[in-house]
């Protein structure tokens, strides 16, 4: 590993530990862009040798300095994640490019712990997703990476997904699907286009029929219990990102 494969995976930690403090103060309703970081459960600030990333977790066993309370492990998941985020999609022959991807992810990052905690998509995240998306994609097209007739085709890829969620919203009242499940629909078309969306849909659904079945089957959970469903739409745009071409090139040679 070379010295700015190092220095992304780095940057990549501390950027996920300013993610963990942006999904917990969305939690308590408080201004990620201000005042020291704090235990969440004895509220005492927190110094810079509790801030370092991973490590921090590691030398304190897991558990807060000062009440000694256990700290998630959510904390370090989410770091190394965006570590590893931005060593895979950052490069600096494309700046821009591969800014904007790992802007986009990172808000992703933060959705899929929010709703897998809370069942809910916060508006403070997944709009900021969908206009950054939507500005990423006029940009392109002014500088020529995209092809207007493409830039149509992201739009209709965003809204086709969108209303057949709103659809779905609508006639079960919101029992099947969220309404933040109909905007990130519709911030993933915007991402991937209209060929990649349907992979990434078709990978959401049955991942989490997957997974939803083999809870029931352990008796975790039970047929109409509520699961929140952001976080395989948003393991399906992943997937997709990096091998939606290739499997839809793998079926078109099958057929």
């Amino acid at each position: 590993m070379d010295l700015v494969s190092v220095f992304l995976f780095i940057l990549g930690l501390v950027i996920g530990s300013f993610l963990n403090c942006v999904i917990y103060r969305i939690e308590v309703k408080k201004s990620f862009l201000s005042g020291r970081s704090f235990c969440p459960s004895c509220k005492h600030q927190l110094s810079w040798l509790d801030l370092i990333p991973v490590l921090s977790y590691i030398l304190l066993s897991g558990s807060c300095r000062y009440c000694k309370k256990r700290i998630s492990v959510q904390y370090p998941l989410v770091e190394m994640a965006t570590g590893f985020l931005f060593l895979f999609l950052f490069n600096p022959d494309h700046f821009i490019r591969s800014s904007y991807w790992v802007i986009i992810f990172s808000l992703f990052i933060i959705i899929f712990v929010y709703d897998l905690k809370h069942y809910i998509i916060p508006d403070k995240i997944i709009l900021p997703a969908i206009g950054v998306a939507l500005a990423y994609n006029t940009f392109a097209v002014l500088t020529g990476d995209f092809s207007p007739s493409y830039y149509f085709q992201t739009l209709w890829a965003g809204t086709i997904p969108a209303l057949f969620f709103f659809s779905l919203f609508v006639l079960s009242r919101g029992k099947w699907i969220g309404f933040g499940d109909v905007k990130l629909a519709l911030a993933m078309g915007f991402l991937l286009g209209p060929n990649r969306i349907i992979v990434a849909l078709f990978l959401a659904f049955v991942i989490g029929g997957i997974i939803a079945v083999g809870l029931i089957i352990l008796g975790k959970k039970h047929m109409k219990a509520e699961m929140p469903f952001a976080p395989f739409l948003l393991l399906g745009t992943v997937l997709a990102h990096f091998l939606g071409n290739s499997m839809i090139n793998y079926y078109l040679h099958l057929n």
